[in-house]
């Protein structure tokens, strides 16, 4: 069979070889010869049937002597081809040099440097920035090599001016993988493996599902492939659910070893290819089909990090944080928000994997955790964000199929809106207010119990510890009753005083309790600044 298929030159060929499971033991042709240990008896019977008269893990002699022999040949050949390419270089040194070229996995220097690589003048949609970053590589990486799974229009995956590989034309570098996104995948897995080429492909977002098994054993054995993926949510529009992604995002980023970015403008995408090609772990793109504004804001070396400050306060009230699509929104809601008088930082995070490794001192930098008053914003499902959140943070997100309209309709409809994050952000900045007032309440009762009694005994009252204690239990009552709106803060000043007084049946007047407040302050400062906002 093997000479017949290496005899045809014209024609694929297809060996069937009809195995059973199992073979030569108690469990052949049964499902549990797979599922579970043949057991000592099976294994015994099998040594029988085989005829092998070793025991377990016994390697024969001659075992070793045949792959010795082996090794010994095949040295032969390793030392004739490596005269062959000792004869190459020297005969052909402008080819040689080509051949380490398309070897050499560094990223050139003046692809980097190239004033073209960010060049952007007007509003774009991220797959349009890839496609005119993709060719731009190739002009500085011949070896570039890839296509899309008949869907390069709307990819921008096609290298403009270069030929279509095929039977009739080895030298071209787009490839028609046809609508099979899988083995286009794992096609580029076995040429990244054997080298000299650097693949990628192109899909749609919502169609990544089909790319996985591919995609994660890329991931497993740590090949730099390249997928761009575009139309990468809501903003896909009238193709509809079927076509929006919703899980996609957080499906992608939960592929040990894989990076996705998801570039707010041109960049940040620039940032993306610049890690994609030079870095050792595959990359995703997830790029938009709508256009983008180019922000003045953004930085490539600083999105080559995963995550980083857009702009803001060093000492924030709340952060943004948000990736691709959304950094245009986060930018305007924090507009908003400063005209309320809030100290407000944006965090671009065009690849959260990226950012995960950085040190922990960086992280804490863009993301400190005082502040706990966070906001997620991106057109996918919440899942990737909580864990940059916390428990006091809100997400603006979608965790539900979308619907067939225009891209603007839905996404005003689903809540991606400059109103909806600062409800957001305000709603959180509340939260995390009332919980660090629960927490100061604790110190209140703390401090003021001293506090109270040199404030008392300036006033002629001896202080006891029924009644330091009784002011404890009063104390965060009020206090409570202030976090529920049910009085204010100016009662909250004065009742827990007059409330005491009158169930020990110490007589003062307002003024001396208002005095009592005050002397609480002077002696036993406490007040929580912003707490009586």
């Amino acid at each position: 069979a093997l000479d017949n298929a290496k005899a045809d030159t014209e024609h694929p060929s297809l060996i069937i070889v009809n195995t059973e499971i199992g073979y030569g033991t108690a469990k052949q042709g049964k499902a549990s010869a797979h599922g579970e240990p043949l057991g000592e008896e099976a294994l015994k019977s099998m040594r029988e049937f085989y005829q092998w008269d070793y025991a377990p893990f016994e390697v024969p002699g001659e075992v070793y002597a045949h792959f010795e022999e082996l090794g010994r040949d095949y040295a032969k050949a390793e030392e004739e081809y490596n005269r062959m390419f000792e004869g190459y270089k020297a005969a052909y040194p402008e080819l040689y040099a080509e051949w380490v070229r398309w070897h050499d996995d560094s990223l050139p220097e003046e692809f980097i440097n190239d004033p073209r690589l960010t060049a952007a003048e007007k509003p774009m949609a991220t797959r349009a920035t890839s496609g005119e970053i993709l060719n731009l590589a190739a002009e500085y990486m011949p070896n570039l090599f890839g296509g899309s799974a008949d869907l390069a229009p709307s990819n921008k995956s096609e290298l403009k001016g270069k030929p279509y590989y095929s039977k009739n034309d080895r030298d071209g570098s787009n490839v028609h993988f046809g609508i099979r996104e899988f083995a286009m995948a794992a096609a580029c897995n076995g040429i990244m493996l054997y080298g000299g080429l650097r693949p990628y492909c192109a899909t749609f977002m919502v169609f990544s599902d089909y790319l996985k098994p591919a995609m994660r054993m890329a991931a497993l054995m740590k090949l730099p492939v390249l997928y761009i993926l575009t139309h990468d949510s809501i903003g896909v529009g009238e193709d509809g659910p079927t076509h929006q992604p919703i899980e996609h995002l957080a499906s992608i980023r939960a592929i040990p070893d894989t990076n996705l970015f998801r570039p707010a403008d041109k960049k940040e995408t620039a940032a993306a290819y610049i890690a994609a090609l030079s870095g050792t772990l595959p990359t995703a793109l997830a790029l938009t089909r709508q256009n983008l504004p180019q922000l003045a804001e953004t930085d490539v070396s600083k999105a080559m990090l995963g995550g980083y400050i857009l702009r803001g306060s060093e000492k924030p009230d709340v952060i943004l944080m948000a990736s691709g699509s959304e950094v245009e929104l986060a930018m305007k809601a924090a507009d908003e928000l400063e005209a309320k008088g809030k100290k407000v930082r944006v965090v671009s995070m065009p690849c959260t994997d990226i950012f995960d490794r950085q040190s922990a001192e960086y992280k804490e930098s863009v993301l400190p955790g005082s502040v706990r008053a966070r906001v997620a914003i991106e057109a996918g499902c919440a899942m990737s964000w909580y864990k940059y959140i916390g428990l006091d943070g809100e997400t603006v997100t979608i965790d539900h199929f979308g619907a067939s309209a225009p891209a603007g309709v839905l996404f005003k409809e689903f809540g991606f809106t400059v109103e909806n994050v600062v409800a957001a952000a305000e709603t959180c900045m509340i939260d995390t207010l009332l919980i660090d007032l629960d927490n100061t309440i604790l110190d209140f009762n703390k401090a003021e119990g001293p506090a109270l009694a040199g404030a008392l005994r300036a006033m002629g009252i001896e202080p006891t510890e029924e009644l330091l204690s009784r002011y404890s239990v009063i104390n965060l009552a009020h206090w409570k009753r202030l976090e529920k709106g049910q009085i204010t803060m100016a009662e909250v000043k004065v009742s827990r005083f007059r409330q005491l007084f009158d169930e020990f049946g110490i007589t003062v007047s307002p003024a001396e309790t208002a005095k009592v407040y005050e002397g609480l302050l002077a002696i036993g400062h406490y007040f929580v600044e912003g707490a009586e906002d």
